[in-house]
């Protein structure tokens, strides 16, 4: 496209991406509010061409310690996030640093939104749950500050993340609960190309099923789904003679599956198995209880924060990329119990 110079200068940018000056300083400076996603994007993808880097603009924006941290959640509401954010809280407080708190709900364009605004607040580095789109804008944006992708890193190289073995886990729990009985599985999930780790959990479960040549199907759900839809979308599987395992990808689904199963808790856990994804307090207290895989979540924040931090001093102390296992709690939904 763009021939790599190092003359390029940034009323080149601006002419090359068909903006003004200011529209590049913005871009330059993180303030991506002041531009469309589209405008950004493009305005990225020409310095990344270009070879252009804004070093006197890094330098000045690295200069600046503020001993704040800007975390991004994917969804902020849900018990998951409460324990990933006690665990980067609990670290960052321990080594004097603060956090300025955002949730994207998934969404690219809030993504850009929450990071122009915590650059502005000049934080010192970011952690983020990650959307797929999330790779390119960071990449095409110049931002030369540490980040740590959590729970749902994408396919970068070079930076740091920190997750749990989403696939191993599910695809040795639906394989053992294949082969304590359960002849046909169900996954409701909400949309699994949004997110890394759901992929993840799909892929093992899709895997432990071709392998031992079982019937499954995936149902995708959004987060305005009632209890009553997911029950209609189930009624299918209920009635059957063939023993029934559902599983449930995401944690604030779980709830809403459980109520839709609630004329059928006396199938359970012969003939209707349910297991979830986290544990929710809630889970062990239910009657029948519910059988989850646990993140370790808390830990997960902790090992974040610890890593940030570890960058944004310089020390390189921390192994930059980190898997934590899950484990699986087996209650009252499934066949086994602890």
């Amino acid at each position: 496209m763009t021939k790599k110079t190092s003359n390029i200068t940034i009323n080149d940018i601006a002419n090359l991406a068909g903006v003004s000056k200011a529209t590049v300083s913005f871009y330059l400076n993180g303030r991506f509010d002041k531009m469309s996603a589209a405008t950004a994007q493009k305005i990225g993808e020409i310095i990344r061409t270009t070879g252009y880097r804004p070093s006197m603009i890094a330098r000045s924006l690295n200069d600046k310690h503020t001993k704040l941290i800007g975390v991004i959640i994917g969804d902020i509401t849900n018990s998951f996030s409460n324990r990933i954010v006690k665990g980067i809280d609990d670290c960052a407080q321990e080594k004097g640093y603060q956090l300025m708190l955002a949730s994207s709900n998934y969404q690219a364009e809030k993504e850009i939104s929450c990071i122009s605004s915590m650059m502005q607040m000049g934080v010192d580095g970011f952690i983020v749950q990650p959307t797929i789109e999330f790779d390119d804008f960071w990449f095409d944006s110049g931002i030369d500050k540490p980040i740590v992708f959590f729970d749902s890193p994408t396919a970068s190289n070079g930076l740091s993340w920190v997750k749990t073995n989403n696939y191993e886990a599910v695809f040795e729990t639906v394989g053992t609960l294949a082969e304590k009985g359960y002849e046909e599985f169900v996954m409701i999930t909400a949309d699994p190309k949004v997110l890394r780790t759901r992929m993840e959990r799909n892929k093992g479960f899709s895997d432990a099923l071709i392998m031992r040549d079982l019937p499954s199907e995936v149902l995708i759900f959004g987060t305005n789904t009632s209890s009553q839809e997911i029950e209609a979308s189930l009624q299918k599987y209920l009635n059957r003679d063939r023993r029934t395992c559902i599983f449930v990808c995401n944690n604030w689904l779980l709830d809403k599956t459980y109520l839709a199963l609630r004329e059928y808790y006396d199938l359970i856990p012969d003939h209707l198995g349910l297991i979830g994804f986290d544990s929710l307090e809630w889970s062990e207290l239910a009657v029948p209880s519910i059988s989850t895989i646990v993140q370790p979540a808390y830990e997960e924040g902790k090992a974040s924060a610890s890593i940030l931090i570890d960058l944004i001093e310089g020390k390189h102390e921390k192994a930059p990329n980190q898997i934590l296992s899950c484990y699986t709690n087996y209650l009252e939904s499934t066949n086994l119990k602890k």
